[in-house]
């Protein structure tokens, strides 16, 4: 039995706003001094892969507040 794209969760939105936290992330490593690579990281430490996180949180309610306040 075949799924169809909207079962699957593959939606072009999804994977629209994947790739949108990809770049980011890997941006907020380069700012941040933390060298990714593609595929598995699991060589970075607890420490680095929080403050990557956290900063990706931080700029994305920046981003938000920023188009709510019409800027």
């Amino acid at each position: 039995m075949q799924k169809n794209s909207s079962s699957s969760g593959n939606s072009p939105a999804k994977n629209a706003a994947k790739q949108h936290l990809d770049n980011l992330k890997y941006e907020i490593a380069n700012e941040v001094g933390v060298n990714l690579k593609e595929g598995y990281n699991g060589d970075i430490t607890s420490k680095d892969a929080g403050y990557i996180g956290g900063n990706m949180v931080k700029r994305m309610i920046e981003d938000q507040e920023r188009k709510l306040s019409g800027k």
